[in-house]
């Protein structure tokens, strides 16, 4: 799984970071810093995180599970 996150579009609601932990975690007051590739075990919780984003400035290749397909699944 593949992840982005458009840092100039995330406002530091740190909604991901809360429900994805190991993937998502907030530097300063601010600062948004995560895994890119985070691990197959997390994808239930990168999929909350994704679609609890409320500017939708998180996207996720591969979360659907399938190898080669992405999967856009900003909410």
């Amino acid at each position: 799984m593949r992840l982005v996150v458009d840092l100039n579009r995330c406002q530091g609601y740190a909604q991901c970071a809360f429900l994805a932990p190991d993937v998502f975690a907030l530097h300063g007051e601010e600062a948004l810093v995560y895994n890119p590739r985070a691990e197959r075990e997390q994808r239930e919780r990168v999929a909350r995180a994704v679609a609890a984003c409320p500017v939708q400035a998180i996207t996720a290749d591969g979360l659907d599970g399938s190898a080669g397909g992405a999967s856009d699944a900003a909410h």
